[in-house]
Order: structure tokens, then sequence, then C-alpha cells
């Protein structure tokens, strides 16, 4: 937690979002497919849409599958083109962000 507030707070420093949006989704139901723990912090602005972040936020219906199901690819081309950026501009974003991070 108090590396997700670090982080929080250097996207604000960096980006002045009108709000960070935390989660921590965990298991098949909540989307994810490989167990592991990660938690998220996305700056918000209006408009922004979910990008790759967790569905079930918006409709939980369809948020997961039942365990051992296939995983269905046919999204999964166009949501990497959406989020397709270059190494070079990865590497610029997270010096910036890095550069914000409380000390």
């Amino acid at each position: 937690m108090a590396s997700a507030k670090r982080v929080a707070e250097a996207l604000v420093k960096t980006y002045q979002p009108l709000g960070i949006l935390t989660f921590q989704n965990n298991g098949v139901y909540s989307g994810q497919e490989t167990p592991h723990f990660h938690f998220h912090v996305v700056p918000r602005q209006k408009g922004s849409d979910w990008g790759i972040g967790p569905p079930q936020l918006a409709t939980f219906d369809g948020a997961g599958r039942e365990k051992g199901a296939s995983h269905d690819p046919s999204g999964d081309a166009q949501r990497r083109e959406r989020v397709q950026v270059s190494a070079k501009q990865l590497t610029e974003t997270v010096n910036l962000i890095r550069s914000n991070l409380p000390k």
C-alpha cells in the first residue's frame, strides 16, 4: 500500500489527473489469468476508458469465466493495438514518473 501511495503521488505530480483509480484483482473471476498479487494505480481524466483495466467494474456479470475455461483471444489484437507504444516512449514515461516519486 505504501508503494501504491508513492506511485499515486508521483502520477498526480506528473499528470495532474482528476482522480486516481486503484485496484487489486485476484483470481479468475476478477479477470486474472495467472495467480499473482499486483496493484493497479491508474490516473483518470475525463473521458478516459478502462484501457486494459478491469471490465468487471463496469459490468460484473461479464467479468470472469469458469476456472479452466480457455481464454477467448478475439479482442486481444485490438486491445494490444490501442495500448502499443515504443520502447523509447515507455522509457521516457517511466523516467518522468520516476523523477516525481516522493523521496
